[in-house]
Order: C-alpha cells, then structure tokens, then sequence
C-alpha cells in the first residue's frame, strides 16, 4: 500500500488515536457504518439525537419516514445496496419505537 492509499483507519492505527492497542488490526477498527458511523458524532452528541431535539415530535418523525424512504429509494442505484436497505431498517426501528413509546 502507498502512503496515497491510506485510509483515516490507517492513519488512526499507526498514530494510535482509536484507544486500541498498535498491533490492532483493520477488522477491530471497522466502523458500524449503519447504527453508529463515526462521522455522525460530534464530541459527546451524535447527530440524530441533535437533530430530535430541535423538532418538534410530529417533525422528528417525519424527518425519520423521510429518511426511509430514502434509502428505500436509492438502494438499487447508489453501489451499497444491503447497506442501505440496513440503514432504512435503522430509520424505521427508530420511528416503530417512538410510535410504540407513544401509544403505550
């Protein structure tokens, strides 16, 4: 591999910022790019829970049937399908949940 190939994980192996151990390898860095993407999180706060706090209960699930449908919509085209339909999975759990919390 050259140094152009590298990816953020690399990087983060060999200065050592995952709080993993040097000899680590790749497959224990992996990323949960469906229920926990790292790019989501901004010090203690990740995004979504921003983004339910900003709105309304009524607007936050709509925010979450939009998001649904989205990735249900571009699953066949965007090269990542099992990834997206996990992540329409992940919008929709979410808002099955707050519907259920609701009515209960």
């Amino acid at each position: 591999m050259s140094i152009n190939d590298a990816s953020r994980f690399d990087w983060d192996r060999v200065t050592n910022k995952t709080g993993l151990e040097p000899w680590a390898t790749l497959a224990e860095e992996e990323e949960d790019m469906v229920g926990a993407p790292k790019h989501y999180n901004s010090g203690n706060i990740e995004c979504i829970d921003a983004i339910e706090e900003s709105m309304s209960s009524h607007a936050f699930k709509g925010y979450l049937k939009g998001n649904c449908m989205k990735y249900l919509w571009r699953y066949d085209y965007k090269g990542k399908q099992v990834e997206d339909l996990q992540k329409a999975g992940w919008y929709l759990r979410r808002l099955t949940d707050m519907v259920t919390e609701e009515n209960s």
